[in-house]
């Protein structure tokens, strides 16, 4: 029996992404930023969005919150479902990055499997892996959403860094501490790193 999947067939793109690339007038590229609910993600990640934006730069966030009342909406927060959720965005990120842009992605994505799954469909050099290094303890102090309390009251289960593991990263482009250095900090370390010598 024949599966669907062995009747597809890739189509050719008449414009390709370095045709897209060269038209935006930049280096596409996937910032990927990882850490516990609390570490800055979303924030850095629109102050980055903000600066490039302010540089002529094109860009675009893709954000776990976001993505979880859409594209995602029909995932659960098991172990599997998570790492369905990286993948889905992982492919999401890429087609982007053919466009030409500067995609920042922001998720807690917990899982190291994952993440090496998403940085291996890219090219070398177009995926920039940003680890937002804060503790638990720092990250349960801020508690922005109120979500560590709720976990430690039993209201939510599975939640990252409490009853679900954390894997960080082994070797991300970029590590910030985010107790140590404040956004501005994080956004110049990240700006500096994509576009050495460039003034933003």
């Amino acid at each position: 029996m024949i599966t669907t999947n062995q009747n597809l067939v890739s189509s050719v793109m008449y414009v390709s992404p370095e045709m897209r690339a060269e038209s935006l007038h930049q280096k596409p590229l996937c910032i990927w930023l990882t850490g516990l609910s609390g570490s800055g993600k979303s924030t850095i990640a629109n102050h980055l969005d903000l600066a490039l934006h302010q540089a002529d730069a094109h860009s675009f966030i893709l954000d776990g919150d976001n993505v979880r009342q859409g594209l995602n909406s029909d995932l659960s927060m098991s172990s599997k479902d998570r790492s369905e959720n990286i993948r889905r965005v992982g492919e999401v990120s890429r087609l982007f990055y053919d466009s030409g842009l500067i995609v920042i992605c922001a998720f807690i994505s917990p899982y190291e499997a994952d993440r090496q799954i998403v940085r291996s469909l890219y090219p070398r050099g177009g995926f920039v892996e940003v680890h937002l290094n804060a503790s638990l303890e720092a990250c349960e102090e801020r508690d922005p959403k109120g979500l560590y309390q709720k976990a430690r009251e039993g209201l939510i289960e599975g939640f990252t860094g409490i009853d679900s593991p954390y894997e960080c990263p082994t070797h991300p482009e970029i590590q910030l501490d985010t107790v140590l250095l404040n956004r501005q900090q994080c956004v110049d370390a990240i700006l500096e790193f994509i576009m050495p010598g460039k003034p933003i």
